[in-house]
């Protein structure tokens, strides 16, 4: 513990619907929902207007439009959600060389090692300074917390929401922490709770009453000993600039039971293209591929194989996850997939000619490729934006054939009326709105959805670039 707040956490509100949002003037100040639409699909974030409805992150889709039918249901746009955080954690950098990002939208930073705060004065200044200077940037809001440790800032920057910014003196853990719930400490989950209500815990304090000895018999020495020490408050862990990724995978959810072989097989080359492109913007090669079947009956089969070395070769991960494939019987349906490559390395020249080498002994002809979906964030889990974003793809070619898909929220221009965005599409027509973040609100209009002059596009900036390169505050 140290003895200044000089820790801060961030966290931006209700990232990827308030991206929507600013993205998209007719919706501000509305219930924007952004997830899978399909009848699988789960909420990736709701914004607070939906939230009041009862909608959050991880319910299923159709629940959320029980709650919420009048709500905007929208795709997610990694590619702008991505750009936004990258804005973000270069604000986070001038701050401290200290950065731990845990997503797109959240991360620990020593103001300490930066030296931008010392004591609580300069950290509540550098605090709203960095508050400012993102909404200038980004157009959104985040909410900050300050304190001694990283468990107390991230709690700080949960009471800080939506949009402010909360200090923890040091010498007031135990007062704060004890009438809170056991959940909020790391590492209690629903079992873990659940497993502590039984035993009478149910807040912080009842953990710092029932002592060391206690939590150790409950939950495990390792488990116990770290518990009750966050239930005094202590927790020493550094922020940590890098966090090596483990892996790198991908997956969807499809809506209906896929029980095509050959369609399988199509969606598994698909993502395997999806891995790679993952994996090559990281800058890094890997050794093993991993492929991930979800069944009709919820089953879940992971199949891997090692290679001789690491690789970010399209064709070497493509076909070592076709034949991973062979070993599954899919005969009953396969309701989700996944490929992923694990023991990630560097890259390096000689492994990829090395295992180029090998694909090109064993390989036969590969299949055309697929466009490519949005991706799901980096570290979310199924359950979350994974899940979520089943489905995303940009406009795409119906199981092949000629017919153009237009997905609710996705990017579009045309030839006569300019950037805008699909509100909704069906029985061969798609209702376009045209505007843009600096716009009012605009009009709507309805095409073909082979029309030629209507094409996908990449996202706007939220702000214009010259506002933002002057936005910074010194």
């Amino acid at each position: 513990m140290r003895a200044a707040p000089t820790i801060l956490h961030l966290d931006m509100d209700a990232f990827f619907a308030a991206a929507e949002q600013a993205a998209k003037p007719s919706l501000r100040g509305k219930p924007v929902v952004v997830g899978g639409l399909g009848p699988r699909g789960v909420v990736a974030t709701a914004s607070y207007e939906a939230r009041r409805f009862g909608v959050h992150s991880a319910m299923p889709m159709a629940q959320a439009r029980r709650l919420a039918p009048n709500a905007a249901y929208l795709v997610p746009r990694f590619t702008l959600y991505r750009a936004v955080s990258d804005q973000v954690m270069e604000l986070l950098r001038r701050l401290s060389p200290l950065v731990e990002p845990l997503s797109l939208d959240e991360a620990f930073v020593d103001l300490e090692a930066g030296g931008t705060a010392h004591d609580a004065a300069t950290a509540r200044a550098t605090g709203e300074r960095l508050r400012a200077d993102i909404r200038a940037v980004t157009g959104l809001t985040g909410s900050v917390g300050l304190a001694g440790s990283k468990m107390l800032a991230k709690i700080a920057s949960e009471q800080a929401k939506p949009d402010g910014l909360v200090l923890i003196e040091p010498g007031t853990e135990r007062e704060l922490l004890g009438p809170m719930s056991v959940r909020i400490l790391p590492g209690v989950g629903p079992a873990t709770g659940e497993h502590l209500r039984r035993a009478g815990m149910t807040t912080v304090a009842d953990l710092a009453e029932a002592g060391e000895d206690e939590l150790v018999r409950l939950l495990g020495r390792a488990h116990g000993a770290s518990l009750y020490r966050m239930a005094l408050g202590h927790d020493d862990r550094p922020v940590v600039a890098e966090r090596d990724a483990k892996s790198v995978s991908v997956e969807d959810t499809f809506d209906v039971d896929l029980h095509d072989r050959v369609r399988v097989r199509l969606e598994v080359e698909r993502l395997a293209d999806r891995c790679v492109r993952r994996l090559r913007g990281a800058g890094r090669s890997g050794r093993t591929v991993v492929l991930k079947v979800r069944r009709y009956d919820f089953s879940t089969l992971t199949r891997s194989e090692t290679l001789r070395g690491p690789t970010d070769d399209l064709a070497v991960v493509r076909e070592a996850a076709a034949r991973l494939l062979e070993s599954v019987d899919t005969t009953g349906g396969v309701r989700l997939l996944g490929v992923g490559v694990t023991g990630l390395a560097d890259y390096t020249q000689e492994d990829l000619f090395a295992q180029a080498a090998m694909a090109e002994a064993s390989a036969g002809p590969q299949a055309g490729t697929v466009p490519e979906p949005q991706e799901p964030a980096a570290g979310a889990g199924e359950a979350g934006v994974a899940g979520a974003a089943a489905g995303t793809g940009a406009a795409e070619d119906a199981d092949g054939g000629g017919e153009r898909r237009w997905l609710a929220g996705q990017d579009v221009r045309h030839e006569e009326y300019g950037p805008g965005w699909v509100q909704g599409s069906g029985v061969g027509r798609v209702t376009v709105r045209f505007e843009e973040p600096g716009s009012p609100p605009g009009r709507v209009r309805t095409f073909r959805t082979d029309d030629p002059a209507l094409e996908p596009s990449d996202p706007l900036p939220l702000v214009a670039r010259e506002q933002a390169e002057r936005a910074p505050s010194p």
